[in-house]
């Protein structure tokens, strides 16, 4: 195995290092950069796929900062994303059977050596061809991207390993004497979406019905919740945890929270990473309930929802991925972050122009000088 090898720099770090090799290069490339940013040229700049890139144009715009060079794709050409990269293009649908030529394709022409997916919606697919593509796939094994994708098979498989995890039944096995309020969840929802609170037995019947989906009953946690997002290597070694509480969310989204420092959330962010041999980037949901044990609900083995957050606290999850992808082994810093930081989302937008051939750029927003009078 590789020894330890230092990360690379913050752009910021680079510039008040001074008289670095290529500062004048830096200062060029800078000045040609594309909208929104620029990138941080290397003699080993580590190209990333980002795939089903959507609206996160947090993520594509932190790796740009961290001296990545950026190719962002997706099948909907309003996604929002993709021009913040340095370049992008347009995909098949994820089940389409061109869906990983595709990907292999735009790996090779690009020379990428990092894929990042965005969403939950291929990480079946990549997780399975990861020997095929040509780049690192920040993804655990498929058997384990599997059961995180089932809410159900989730369940059991914290169970397996010893994870806490609240009771939970298929809806025939659920116990006549089940305490209530439950939720009715369905197994494969997306955020908030297909769940139910049942605070009855005529509820749960009611809501079990409903549900068009294949569902899930599961006990109402009582304690506060809690979301912990983690980095693991590719040998599944936590590198970092960092704990945030959940002030507000929208659509199983976090939209206002803070980073705390709490010894006993960042062990349940390291024991049930490694317990599941996660890959790279993960959100750890979890409650505290009021026996002081801790319930995980659900784990998204991708970067979260408010990754602008632990990124503002220092946990330098892009320059950690860039570092794998380099072949470097980074020692883990559990609890190397700031606590005490808030974040509080809101909406933004981008606006793009078409032009003669039906290419989308981004509007120069700079109103032109005014034409002086002869």
């Amino acid at each position: 195995m590789r020894g330890r090898r230092p990360l690379r720099r913050r752009p910021d770090e680079e510039h008040e290092a001074g008289g670095e090799p290529g500062d004048d290069e830096t200062r060029e490339h800078e000045q040609k950069a594309a909208y929104h940013g620029a990138t941080v040229p290397s003699p080993a700049v580590t190209g990333v796929l980002f795939t089903c890139a959507g609206q996160r144009v947090d993520i594509v715009a932190e790796f740009k900062r961290a001296g990545a060079r950026t190719v962002a794709v997706d099948v909907n050409r309003l996604a929002p994303a993709l021009y913040y990269a340095d370049a992008h293009a347009f995909v098949p649908r994820v089940d389409d059977p061109d869906y990983v030529s595709t990907l292999r394709a735009l790996v090779h022409e690009h020379a990428l050596s990092l894929i990042v997916p965005l969403t939950d919606l291929d990480h079946g697919v990549l997780s399975r061809a990861r020997d095929e593509l040509g780049a690192l796939v920040l993804l655990p094994k498929p058997e384990v991207v599997d059961a995180l994708a089932d809410k159900w098979l989730a369940h059991l498989l914290f169970a397996r390993h010893g994870i806490g995890s609240p009771d939970t039944w298929l809806p025939a096995d659920v116990p006549a004497g089940v305490e209530f309020p439950v939720l009715v969840k369905a197994r494969r929802g997306f955020g908030s979406r297909g769940i139910y609170r049942c605070e009855d037995r005529r509820e749960l019947e009611f809501f079990l019905g409903y549900s068009s989906e294949d569902s899930m009953v599961q006990t109402c946690c009582r304690g506060e919740e809690f979301s912990i997002d983690v980095f693991c290597d590719l040998d599944s070694r936590c590198l970092n945890a960092v704990p945030r509480t959940m002030i507000e969310s929208k659509g199983g989204e976090s939209i206002k929270g803070m980073t705390i420092a709490d010894a006993e959330l960042v062990e349940v962010g390291r024991s049930v990473s490694e317990a599941l041999d996660l890959v790279g980037p993960a959100n750890i949901q979890c409650f505290r309930e009021p026996d002081g044990t801790h319930r995980v609900t659900d784990i998204n083995p991708r970067f979260g929802g408010a990754f602008p957050l632990p990124t503002a606290a220092g946990s330098r999850y892009p320059e950690l991925a860039l570092a794998l992808a380099a072949g470097e082994r980074p020692e883990p810093s559990l609890g190397d972050f700031r606590a005490g930081l808030y974040m509080t989302r809101f909406f933004s937008e981008l606006v793009l122009s078409a032009g003669l051939d039906g290419t989308l750029e981004p509007f120069a927003e700079e109103l032109p000088e005014p034409i002086a009078d002869s």
